[in-house]
This record gives C-alpha cells, structure tokens and sequence, in this order.
C-alpha cells in the first residue's frame, strides 16, 4: 500500500480513547494495550468493510484464550474522508499487499458464508507428527489441506477453531518442548511467531483445547462442525447440553455436523484468491525453469532417472522443495503409462519422452507436462501423433472462458482425436459418428481433459464430500463416451479464477490395446490393428497447461517451450542448470 494512503487512512481512523490508529490487545491481567497499527491491520480492516466496538468484539467470545488475547477490531470514528477512500482503495491496494499468512481469516469468513449459519463453531485439526510402523523415522510431514486452508500453518500438531458469530479464529499448537526433544529438533514455534505469521484472533496451547470445546459444546447453542467423526475428541463424543439434552456425535438431531463444511469449503476452494493464485503462478513458474533446464541438459543425459534428478535440483535450488506429484519421466514405450514413475530406464534409441512434473510453492500446486524427442528430432510418427495432439489442446483451450461447460470442451477434444486417428488411419470402418458415438477415441485418449488444481494438484470441486476420492481414478481406461469422457468430479461450469489443467494425450500402449480393447466387441471394429504397429514405438504424447479463468477467456499460467521452440533449446546444448 503506498503510504500515502496508508497515512491517509490513518488520519480516518480516531480512537476514543489515546491518539489516532492504536490497536488494542487485551491482556491476562485485564489491562488493554496499545500498539502501533501496521499496514496488514489497516488493509484488514478495509478489506473486512466490518467496524465494531471493543465491547462488541470482546461479548460472548466463549472459544479461545484470555490471556495474551489478540484484539483485531478496532474502536473507531467513521469519517467522510475515509468513507471517500474506503470507495476506493479496497480493490486496488489491499488485495496487493495480501500475504500467506493474511488470508486465514478471509476463508473462514468465506466458509461461514457458504455454511449460511450465523452461529457454530469450525474445528480442524491438523496433521499430528507421526514415525513410520516399527521406526523411529519421522513420517514425511504433509499438512492436510483443508486445516491449512483456514490456518496458513505448516507445522503439525496444531489445530484451528472458528467461532462464526463472534468471527474469532483461534489457532492450538502444541507447548513448548524441553529436554532432548529441543536439542534434536529446536523449539515449537512460540504464540508470538504464530501471530506473526498468521491473522488469528488468539493463539493457545493445544493441551488446552479439549477444556475450550467442552465449554463451548456445553453453554454455546450452535453446532459443531466437522470434516469427518473421526476428527473429534471422544470427550466431546456425549454432550449434555444447558438444556437437559443428552446427544452424540452420531445421534439423529446432533448438534455436530459432519456434513455440510466440506461442501461449503470446496465451493470456497474452487474460486481461488490472489494469494493463491500468485502461489499458483509461482509453481508454475519454478517449474517452467525446470523444465527448461531438462531440455538444456537432454542431449548430455542417458536415463529417466537423470531427468527427474535435474526437475528435482532446480526446484530446490528456487526454493520449491517439494513437488506437487511424483515426477513422471517415460521414455519410449513408457510414455504410454499415463502414471509412470519408475523412471530408472536408458534413453537407447527411444523416440520420445513425456515429461510430466511440477512442483509446490506455498502448498500450492503446478501439474505440466511436454512430451519431446529425445534426440531432438521427431521421426515421421512422433511428428503426427504430437501435431495431432497440439491441435487437440489449443483447440480446447481456445474455449476455456467464464461460463464454458468444460464437459463439453472434453468432448471437442475427442472429437479432434477421431478425425486425427482416422486421417492417420489408426481409425477406420465408419462414419466420423459412428466412431465417435461409439467411443473408439477413448483408448487413446483414457483420461479426462482436466482438472481442477489448488491446494491438490487434482484439486477438490464444486460438490459433495466425496468430491476427492475419484481422482485416483481420473486416468482409468474403463469409460467410454457413451459414460461421458468427463467424470463428475472435473470441473463443469467454468468461472472466473478457477485455475485447471488441459492435458490431451494420445497413447498406444500395447498391453492395453492386446488385452483389452482389441478384444471389445465394439472397439475392434473401428481400430486398424496393422496401423497401431507403426505407432507403439512412438509410446504417447502429451500436452498439459495450467489456466486460470479470467473475464472474458483465459490465462496460460505454464509458460514451458513447447513444439519447435523446446526443439530448438534441445539442440542448443547444456549450458549448465539456470537459477
């Protein structure tokens, strides 16, 4: 925020008590305190457009600590003059200076919304530290998604609650370490870096939390709610409430809810903000370096295994220590396993590779994938089978824009194949319709278009509890398009920042084609068995970029050398990695 502004706002904001622009934290002996206000206070309280009292905000606050309270509202005086500047400056600055740590509170206040409760408490617990069976080994720490959506906390064992009528987001992490335990790991983060990091309302102890939701659960009357039961503390699994009323986690009327805050967390979710997307735009652009340096380093590699080595050093070396997925790295006939990820075999004279990776910024993620020849010259069939498959995807992406039905852009693509295959004559027998209505495409094309991408590179979408769990089954050859192509857990209906992926491929893997589909009856009708010779060594191809919906159409967020220009780096030679 520029500091004009910044001042400006200052001079509108008039306490009644001590002098202009003071916080206010109230601490465990009573007393309030005062504190200079920093430009994220100011840019939350323009964003939040909510003024309220000291007493308003302090009322009925029954879910948190006392102590060591934090106070985000503000005593106030409206102004005509900063009325005039609150017209303006909320879109323009605000939204710039959100940072990682600043956004907790905008999505609990997003879910509350979507929960259309004025009253209940959110709980999530995070992700606890955990070894491996029968080891000492730490377990590799991935924060759950959904308690990091509403906390911004990557540090496991903490918790998060919101009190949606007094909007106080409360985080629980765990006490201070001692002993051995400090020498060996370093201390837990203190409740004052958790305050620096993140806007929560107050920060406690996690060995506190079971006494704060047994207080709320007895004297509050709005519900509780959950992603799953098996979240819950089984203190709180028998609840007799103020009025006499017994109930239970599962009981029929039960006040705990483990129903509608998921659905109401990934209709936030879908619609990414700012922040996320320049997490978003971040990965992808560490990943396009990536990407770039493999093709820099190609002609002076032999294996798989390299490839992934070079992907995994420049992420780390920019700060991306983790990727979004398992790199995918096949050559050759290996490029047909839509999930490889063995990526241990020599080059030998292997057409292609398919090059599916992307790394994670923030816990956000990037999914792109180039596919090229390993020599830096196509052969005749690689030639075809990628224009082929070019021609696929900027035909799609070309009918990416707000209002778009993407089931019907993932249609168009399979349209483009048949007519593709059938000019190459890997697709006879029939009409164009005949063909198409009889889903001869999809052994080629076995997986959906796109996906959603976020805080999961297969992110969550617009619908019910189990939105997530078809994913694992998003590259299953087993549906045909008289199923529909595109499963209901891709995305439909587009708007503007939702961020998604289109990766069209055309594969020829032998094992499937000889065990499967040359033995359906409707299949082998269409499929020219002598031509699928020519094509095997070829492998598969595929395309994949990162798009984010904007008014009007669309943004490639993965700006990665495709077509002739990766050629052109491919033959260029190593140059050593680039930061």
């Amino acid at each position: 925020m520029d500091q004009r502004v910044l001042d400006s706002v200052m001079r509108g904001m008039k306490g009644q008590e001590g002098q202009e622009g003071e916080e206010w934290n109230l601490m465990g002996d009573g007393r309030w305190v005062r504190e200079g206000v920093s430009e994220w206070m100011v840019a939350n309280w323009i964003s939040n457009r909510v003024f309220k009292k000291v007493d308003d905000v302090a009322e009925g606050a029954s879910i948190g600590p006392e102590k060591g309270e934090r106070f985000t509202g503000y005593v106030w005086r409206q102004t005509a003059v900063f009325s005039l500047l609150l017209s303006f400056c909320v879109d323009i600055f605000v939204l710039k200076n959100i940072t990682n740590c600043r956004i907790a509170k905008l999505h609990a206040r997003g879910v509350a919304k979507r929960l259309g409760v004025k009253d209940g408490l959110i709980y999530l617990p995070g992700l606890p530290s955990m070894t491996y069976e029968d080891s000492d080994q730490a377990v590799f720490f991935r924060q759950r998604r959904y308690f990091y959506y509403l906390s911004g906390l990557n540090t496991p064992d903490c918790f998060v609650t919101y009190h949606i009528k007094c909007d106080r987001l409360t985080a629980w992490i765990p006490p201070p370490n001692y002993g051995r335990s400090v020498l060996y790991n370093g201390q837990n983060p203190t409740v004052e870096e958790i305050f620096a990091i993140a806007d929560f309302d107050s920060v406690a102890y996690n060995t506190e939390l079971r006494g704060a939701l047994s207080k709320y659960a007895h004297r509050e009357p709005g519900k509780i709610y959950l992603l799953h039961d098996f979240q819950f503390p089984a203190i709180l699994e028998t609840i007799t409430w103020p009025t006499g009323e017994t109930t239970s986690l599962h009981s029929v009327g039960s006040r705990f809810d483990v129903n509608s805050l998921m659905p109401a967390m990934n209709l936030c979710r879908a619609i990414k903000s700012p922040y996320e997307i320049k997490c978003i735009r971040k990965a992808c652009d560490v990943s396009a370096l990536a990407h770039k340096n493999v093709l820099r380093a190609l002609r002076q590699i032999s294996n798989e295994t390299h490839v992934e080595a070079i992907f995994h050093a420049t992420c780390i070396f920019n700060h991306a220590k983790r990727q979004a997925y398992g790199v995918i790295a096949g050559s050759g006939t290996n490029a047909s396993l839509l999930h490889y990820g063995t990526n241990d075999a020599d080059f030998d004279q292997k057409q292609l590779m398919v090059l599916d990776a992307g790394c994670e910024w923030k816990n956000y993620s990037s999914d792109i994938t180039r596919t090229f020849p390993l020599n830096g010259k196509w052969t005749p069939e690689a030639k075809e089978i990628y224009d082929l498959v070019d021609q696929m995807q900027r035909e799609c992406i070309a009918m990416v824009k707000p209002g778009a039905d993407y089931r019907i852009v993932d249609r168009h693509a399979h349209k483009v194949a048949v007519r593709g295959l059938m000019k190459l004559g890997v697709l006879r027998n029939g009409t164009f319709q005949e063909i198409y209505e009889a889903g001869a495409s999809t052994p080629f094309l076995p997986h959906g278009l796109g996906h959603y991408m976020g805080l999961e590179v297969h992110d969550v979408v617009e619908t019910s509890s189990t939105s997530l769990l078809p994913h694992s089954h998003i590259h299953s050859p087993n549906f045909r398009e008289s199923e529909t192509t595109m499963p209901s857990y891709a995305p439909a209906i587009l708007e503007v920042n939702h961020v998604l992926t289109v990766e069209p491929g055309i594969y020829f893997n032998r094992d499937a084609f000889e065990r499967m589909y040359l033995k359906d009856p409707v299949l082998k009708k269409y499929i020219n068995k002598e031509a699928l010779e020519r094509y095997y060594p070829v492998g598969g191809v595929r395309i994949e970029d990162d798009l984010l919906v904007v008014e009007g159409g669309n943004e490639v967020l993965s700006l990665v050398p495709k077509g002739e220009e990766a050629l052109r780096i491919i033959r260029e030679g190593a140059d050593g990695l680039r930061g």
